[in-house]
């Protein structure tokens, strides 16, 4: 969603980035301020950080996209020669993780056009009854188990038009019902929750992966991932049905239809069709690749990032005679704006770090966590963190900016680096504040059942009660795991 369409407007934040840049960049500065805690901040330094500034305006502004203000950073650092355009594209669009994130992509589209992911809503729902708030609950769940496979957005416009629907079935109208309020929310809780189940679940979540990898060497892997997020994800579907059904209590307890006649629609439904089957084989095929990638890579004798299983999985649909889903069908849903965002903003962040700004500011901003105990490490990590997005407007933005601070602050002080990178990575994707913060968000909001005003009070209510929850996740996996 763009927040300035006037062209006027629209030159005024370019200028006003502009200003930030050649503040941030060359305005003289005090030593005190030039040198934090024994790091110096250099004049390539100053310049990277300075275009970062520049791009965090115009992310914030919307006053141009935010994949084309992404590519601007990358002609920007080159033209002010804080590293090559060749290397700064490599970095970024030479990466692995745009195998994987279109892989993810694809897969995701392919599921949504077969129709098994519907297939599957129905079948939860039809379990649910007609009771209203186990239905929220069943959305809940929904949402959050499918959208640990498939990206966040494309759950929450699956689970759209049933859940309005349901709503239209009762006469319920826009603004003026609870239930309305609480089961579209639910149609965003739900998805962005799964989203951190899996590192296919949303956009942050491989961006963070492969910052980790760049800049330390650290590899994690699909299943080390969802040691943190699948519980972390099903324990926050309590707090979130909780928090839902009481600040918006739905002034019907029981839909007009009954439990028997959704049991009646969900059988109604034709039998699964050659392409359902071959979708969810493919998708079972992909997710078994991931979890046993290190025995594969034991018997092959190379190495298999999460990149390929999701590649080859995509592959597979256009197989002859496979399914009847058809490129050009596919290619309509592939967000190529975000698979941009998410590379030009890998060229930005690791030239953030590569000069040293990363390390400054991580020491100027972020030096104080380094000396509390891991438990409240943790807690701080993620309200920090979800409140700095509000600001940031993007999910994947705030990883950008965000990840390499921490790695940056870990070298520095000589801290372990996951402990502290996997509550920042799993917090990264979920945007329960702001409508704006991301596009799963918008979908239901469009709907017109909620408020911008419904979906902040809530979600503040939620960030709180799921830093809480989190923190006691993590870090007891953590312990298990010997991570604390």
């Amino acid at each position: 969603m763009n927040k300035t369409h006037n062209p006027a407007k629209q030159w005024f934040f370019l200028l006003c980035a502009t200003v930030v840049f050649l503040l941030v960049s060359y305005v003289p500065l005090p030593e005190n301020v030039i040198t934090v805690r024994g790091v110096t901040l250099e004049p390539a330094a100053r310049i990277s950080l300075g275009i970062l500034f520049f791009s965090l305006v115009l992310w914030i502004t919307e006053a141009i996209p935010f994949h084309i203000t992404g590519l601007l950073s990358i002609i920007l650092l080159a033209v002010f020669k804080t590293d090559s355009f060749t290397n700064l594209v490599r970095i970024g669009f030479g990466n692995d993780i745009v195998a994987f994130f279109l892989g993810i992509l694809i897969l995701s589209a392919c599921i949504t056009k077969s129709g098994i992911g519907k297939r599957i809503s129905m079948l939860i729902l039809s379990k649910t009854g007609n009771n209203t708030k186990a239905i929220i609950f069943g959305f809940l769940l929904v949402g959050t188990l499918i959208s640990m496979w498939m990206t966040d957005m494309a759950v929450a416009a699956m689970l759209l038009p049933l859940g309005k629907a349901i709503l239209d079935e009762e006469g319920l109208k826009p603004m003026e019902t609870n239930f309305g309020r609480s089961l579209m929310i639910a149609c965003v809780w739900g998805p962005l929750i799964g989203g951190i189940g899996t590192p296919a679940g949303a956009g942050p979540n491989p961006l963070a992966i492969g910052f980790i990898r760049e800049m330390t060497g650290i590899n994690v892997t699909f299943g080390g991932w969802m040691l943190f997020g699948v519980p972390s994800a099903l324990l926050m579907i309590i707090p979130g049905w909780f928090i839902l059904t009481r600040m918006f209590k739905p002034e019907i307890t029981h839909l007009s239809k009954t439990k028997a006649d959704m049991i009646a629609e969900y059988k109604a439904l034709p039998p699964l069709s050659r392409t359902e089957i071959a979708t969810a084989a493919i998708f079972l095929l992909t997710v078994f690749l991931w979890l046993s990638s290190p025995l594969w890579e034991k018997i092959l004798g190379i190495t298999i990032p999460t990149s390929m299983p999701a590649l080859l999985g995509c592959l597979l649909f256009f197989f002859p005679g496979v399914t009847d889903i058809k490129w050009k069908y596919v290619e309509e849903d592939v967000s190529w704006s975000g698979i941009i965002l998410v590379l030009s903003g890998i060229s930005l962040g690791m030239s953030v770090s590569n000069t040293g700004a990363a390390k400054w500011l991580s020491f100027a901003l972020l030096g104080g966590l380094a000396g509390l105990p891991s438990l409240l490490q943790v807690f701080l990590i993620m309200v920090v963190i979800s409140f700095l997005k509000v600001g940031f407007s993007s999910n994947t933005v705030s990883a950008t900016i965000i990840i390499p601070l921490l790695i940056s602050m870990c070298q520095g002080y000589d801290l372990p680096i996951l402990p502290i990178l996997m509550p920042a990575s799993i917090t990264m994707s979920l945007a329960f504040i702001l409508v704006t913060s991301s596009p799963t968000n918008v979908i239901p909001y469009s709907a017109g059942y909620f408020s911008i005003a419904d979906f902040a009070k809530s979600g503040l209510v939620m960030t709180v009660a799921y830093s809480i929850l989190l923190t006691f996740v993590i870090y007891g996996v953590g312990i298990l795991t010997s991570l604390y």
